[in-house]
């Protein structure tokens, strides 16, 4: 398998969102509130690092050097260690099963949701997935919060931490959604060669769009982790048996992601959905 030569140097933790969230295919789950505060900690504090030196944030972004989003505490996160223990990478996704429409979707706030042209096809483009999920029994969310260090951002780290994602999707039992990439980094070509599509409205495909916070071009993509890219079948297989035996870290328990992160649209002025808030970091 292409990454069993890194299972020396590197290792995985997940962060879960809850108790009843790590389900039974993970077999290290701990309860752990400080460890798993500690961890997300380290977590924002790694992310905030990298995004900084890239310049997809500014300092004002960062609170005590943390990249802190308020979807972080109801996300799972696959954090990859080197062998010191060191984070190296890591990648969120945010489950959305249970959101009733659109307009509950992190996802919303994406500036293509507010093009005038294309914002009512982006809409409808998203529930259809959302309600093909639901038909199929399948977890639907975003992904986001990709960041690789600096040393690693030209190795397998990148394609690696993103296809440990479809692993853990398919530990989860499969999951789709929706993710925001740009184009700039060539980040959309990467999710792409892994399986991710074009999110599709009415037989033809939204075209990329201009984001003024990022300043470029960014596309929509679509992703199901039950189907990669055959290329990366093995991998995503290989990665997703490595998740199942590594530790899992949950906290007993936490609030409602209504009440927490939707209600009154609380949100950090630096929040922002999908893949285009860590994308820069891929250089």
């Amino acid at each position: 398998m292409v990454f069993s030569r890194l299972r020396k140097q590197t290792g995985f933790v997940v962060l879960s969102p809850s108790r009843s969230a790590a389900v039974d295919h993970f077999r290290k789950v701990q309860v752990d509130n400080r460890r798993h505060d500690d961890l997300c900690a380290e977590m924002q504090r790694f992310r905030g690092a990298v995004y900084l030196k890239d310049g997809a944030i500014r300092p004002s972004d960062l609170s005590d050097g943390r990249h802190k989003m308020s979807i972080d505490e109801h996300s799972w996160h696959v954090l990859s260690l080197d062998s010191n223990g060191r984070i190296r990478g890591v990648v969120r996704f945010l489950e959305e099963r249970s959101t009733a429409c659109f307009n509950d979707l992190w996802v919303r706030q994406a500036a293509l949701a507010r093009s005038p042209t294309l914002g009512s096809r982006f809409r409808r483009a998203v529930e259809t997935e959302m309600e093909r999920a639901r038909r199929l029994q399948m977890r639907f969310g975003e992904v986001g919060g990709w960041a690789v260090a600096e040393e690693h951002r030209w190795t397998l780290e990148p394609l690696r931490i993103i296809l440990a994602a479809y692993g853990l999707g398919q530990l989860l039992g499969g999951c789709a959604g929706v993710a925001t990439a740009t184009m700039r980094h060539k980040s959309a070509s990467i999710l792409r060669r892994i399986g991710l599509n074009s999110l599709r409205w009415d037989g033809a495909e939204l075209p990329p769009y201009y984001d003024p916070r990022y300043q470029c071009e960014m596309e929509v993509l679509q992703f199901d982790t039950r189907i990669p890219n055959p290329k990366y079948r093995d991998s995503v297989r290989e990665l997703s048996q490595a998740l199942a035996n590594s530790p899992v870290i949950c906290r007993d328990s936490i609030k409602s992601v209504f009440q927490s992160v939707w209600r009154g649209f609380e949100m950090p002025i630096n929040d922002s959905p999908g893949l285009g808030d860590l994308m820069p970091a891929m250089g």
